[in-house]
């Protein structure tokens, strides 16, 4: 298990990670919680190269307000 980022903000149905470095996950990766709970799956990464943002679309079920200042991981 990797770390993919921490949850900055919730916009527009996903959640919006902030890698650690340069090394990210990969699209279509999935995403869970501290619990091995599912999250979702990274959909997009943007922004610098030296530390990307991920989106992450989530799973059915999955409350995404609750996710902000969480970190989350990739399995």
């Amino acid at each position: 298990m990797h770390r993919a980022g921490d949850v900055v903000r919730v916009t527009q149905g996903v959640a919006v990670l902030r890698c650690e470095g340069e090394d990210h996950p990969d699209i279509g990766a999935s995403v869970v919680d501290q619990n091995l709970d599912d999250v979702g799956r990274v959909v997009d990464v943007f922004g610098p190269v030296e530390r990307p943002y991920l989106s992450v679309t989530p799973d059915d079920g999955v409350h995404l307000p609750s996710l902000v200042g969480q970190t989350l991981y990739v399995r």
